[in-house]
């Protein structure tokens, strides 16, 4: 549900007719990144706090400053928070604004991987090591060469291969990228640079990680998001370009590459053949939710497969106070994804 519309929602009614509650309520989380380790589930969202920032089209009021880990013995048990795991002054590269982060493991090394604004103001991604899933982790003291724009996703193949799926618009600063390099003008204007709406959409990155998780083996790729004729989507269909919020998982010998539609609010997601895409447009996975963002992963726990996302309802409708949910998703005969309405209204 757009933030336009959240001054007619009565909460108590639409909490009690949610198809989920919020994971925890000790803090504000987002963005989550859900994983399963050693049979156990854990979630790496965004930490919210009401920094005090306006409402802006830049984002400026999402002032999170660090990560904690919620993890779950099972999908039905109590979510535990496990407190700080990584704060922005302990990343030497990195000034504020910790966005929507992923996590990865590989030979008993965690990898937490981030977005933050640099020094400079540009948006850069990073990585943090522990041995633990839960934290503490110790960031590298540069970014990640060659990285850009926000909400970096880490996708492990079959065959040990490991790639980052990664890019956001307005304050993710995705299309200030177009020709290459940082475009620094019109700094106040978030849509500045957008495509026209005749014009193919802007597209998210993939670049396949080098063997120690800490760095790109190569230039970061385009996506290719494509309709059934196979062409690109337009940049002014916007109920079904991509926004923000890549994610990709696997099903049955087929990638699906999902996102966010950003101010049309949809979780939407493409079907294709490799992890490079390109990926056919196939449908939607979520309705919108309370708030102005919606931002989600796909997991499989126990043979099912499961959906976190978040919403705003816990904050009655506060866009930068969201709290993250989870609901099952189920798969139809062929492969397409069953959409879910967040609310039984």
């Amino acid at each position: 549900m757009p933030e336009e519309s959240i001054e007619n929602i009565n909460f108590d009614e639409l909490n009690k007719n949610a198809i989920s509650q919020p994971l925890i309520s000790n803090i504000y989380t987002a963005d989550p990144s859900a994983h399963v380790f050693n049979g156990k589930i854990y979630i790496y969202p965004s930490h919210d706090v009401d920094a005090g920032e306006a409402f802006d089209d830049l984002g400026s009021h999402f002032a999170m400053e660090d990560y904690h880990v919620i993890s779950m013995d099972s999908i039905d048990s109590e979510a535990v928070d496990n407190g700080v795991a990584l704060h922005v002054d302990d990343v030497a590269w990195a000034k504020e604004q910790m966005w929507a982060p992923d996590a990865n493991e590989k030979d008993g090394t965690y990898y937490l991987f981030f977005p933050a604004k640099a020094h400079d103001g540009i948006f850069r991604i990073g990585v943090a090591t522990s041995n633990s899933p839960i934290g503490p982790f110790k960031a590298q003291p540069e970014a990640i060469k060659g990285s850009f724009s926000i909400d970096p996703a880490v996708f492990k193949d079959d065959d040990g291969s490991y790639y980052m799926y990664f890019g956001g618009l307005w304050g993710g600063q995705l299309q200030r990228w177009r020709d290459g390099e940082y475009n620094a003008s019109q700094p106040d204007s978030p849509t500045a640079f957008i495509p026209e709406e005749h014009e193919a959409a802007l597209l998210p990155y993939v670049a396949k990680m080098t063997d120690d998780l800490l760095e790109f083996e190569e230039k970061p790729k385009a996506i290719e998001i494509i309709d059934e004729n196979g062409d690109l989507l337009l940049a002014g269909d916007n109920d079904r370009r991509f926004f923000e919020a890549a994610w990709l998982h696997k099903y049955k010998d087929k990638y699906y590459f999902s996102y966010s539609t950003g101010d049309t609010h949809f979780i939407c997601y493409g079907i294709g053949d490799n992890p490079y895409g390109p990926f056919t447009y196939s449908g939607r996975i979520l309705n919108p939710v309370v708030g102005w963002t919606s931002h989600h992963s796909i997991c499989e726990v126990d043979g099912k497969w499961y959906l976190f996302y978040h919403d705003s309802s816990l904050s009655k409708g506060v866009t930068h106070l969201r709290s993250v949910k989870v609901a099952e998703i189920k798969y139809r005969a062929d492969g397409t994804i069953e959409t879910l309405d967040p609310y039984i209204l």
